[in-house]
């Protein structure tokens, strides 16, 4: 956005020239002087006023303004930041048989003081008694919301809560679905999809911004008469780009269409809608790299997974999903440390990967060798 003149002219020389003119020349007005010094506050007190006005103009339009700002803007088109989720997850917790495990019992990560990391809490969310094999899988979900709560498996190995006949606590797999409040650049673009792309009684926009509004979605793509006549499919990633959990797809599918076809949701009457999450195509990469000798291999192949990742992030959704094989060469290629490579296979071909509607492309295994 560009500053109107009278906001970008105006320094505090000009201003302070301007009020010096208006003084008849026989009084003092050298600088040091009374009505020098006594102006010179004036003109500072004006150009901060013109740096106000230049931060009260951008806050009045949705590509410059910010936090509550924004907020404040997007509710006028009935638009919320989608609040933070918790993850959620397994541990198995390990012990006496018939020990009863509390709902709400806490496990966490450890802490390191060392390095200043904080442990992460999570609670146990049914009550369970621990059979007579010894073990039991509980549902665990993370006590903050955010990202924090995704945990690596095999990392939940602390009973925070003091349970008499508990031997051991573990999470075999990680925990899922964690997400950061919305931030500002995900909600600006959900109000510019809205404004620009208005839905209209059930058309394609409706049910993407409709999908959006749930938290733990990061964008939705549509899919009509999927199954025939009046029938819609809405697939489902999330702000990293990969298929959504579970909960996240009966939140959206409650939103949009509790009950098929009544109205009950957003959805008008007589559509049936199915929520689902994107089927997930694992992308695989083989090659031999020559290396320049700057990084070692460990070092190149974490690297290129991580604009593997950045790529298939990139396409998902988009108006062409393909994985391209000479794209995901380029990568490799222009990763510091290769000088070259051969034998490059993508799901074990030298073809491009199509990605079709409801899927979503994300980075599989990655083999490196020299």
């Amino acid at each position: 956005m560009s500053l109107p003149d009278f906001l970008t002219t105006e320094t505090f020389n000009v201003i302070l020239a301007r009020l010096l003119v208006q003084v008849p020349d026989d009084v003092d007005k050298a600088e040091g002087s009374y009505i020098y010094d006594a102006l010179a506050a004036a003109a500072t007190e004006m150009v901060q006023l013109k740096i106000d006005m230049s931060n009260f103009l951008a806050r009045g339009f949705a590509s410059t303004t910010f936090d509550e700002y924004l907020d404040a803007r997007c509710d006028e088109h009935g638009l919320t930041r989608r609040a933070a989720v918790k993850a959620t997850g397994q541990v198995t917790i390990t012990g006496t048989p018939g020990t009863v495990i509390p709902a709400g019992t806490v496990v966490a990560t450890p802490a390191d003081p060392m390095l200043s990391v904080a442990a992460v809490e999570y609670e146990t969310t049914p009550e369970a008694t621990i059979p007579a094999g010894g073990s039991i899988a509980i549902n665990i979900q993370a006590k903050t919301a955010g990202e924090s709560g995704n945990a690596l498996a095999n990392t939940i190995n602390v009973l925070a809560s003091s349970v008499s006949g508990v031997s051991s606590v573990n999470n075999a797999a990680a925990t899922t679905g964690g997400q950061d409040i919305e931030s500002d650049a995900s909600l600006l673009a959900r109000y510019l999809e809205k404004v620009r792309n208005p839905g209209t009684s059930g058309n394609k926009a409706d049910y993407k911004q409709w999908a959006l509004e749930v938290a733990g979605v990061g964008d939705a793509q549509v899919i009509p008469l999927w199954d025939g006549n009046g029938t819609v499919k809405v697939a489902l990633i999330d702000e990293d780009k990969l298929p959504v959990g579970q909960t996240v797809v009966d939140a959206v599918q409650a939103h949009i269409s509790p009950s098929s076809g009544t109205g009950a949701g957003e959805a008008p009457i007589g559509a049936t809608v199915t929520v689902v999450a994107a089927t997930a195509v694992n992308i695989n990469v083989t090659a031999t790299v020559i290396r320049t000798g700057t990084k070692t291999l460990a070092e190149i192949k974490t690297a290129f997974e991580t604009d593997l990742t950045a790529y298939l992030q990139s396409i998902a959704f988009s108006a062409d999903p393909t994985v391209r094989y000479v794209r995901i060469g380029s990568l490799l290629l222009d990763t510091t440390g290769v000088q070259d490579y051969s034998n490059l296979q993508v799901n074990s071909g030298t073809a491009n990967i199509t990605i079709s509607a409801g899927q979503v492309a994300v980075k599989g295994t990655v083999t490196l060798s020299e």
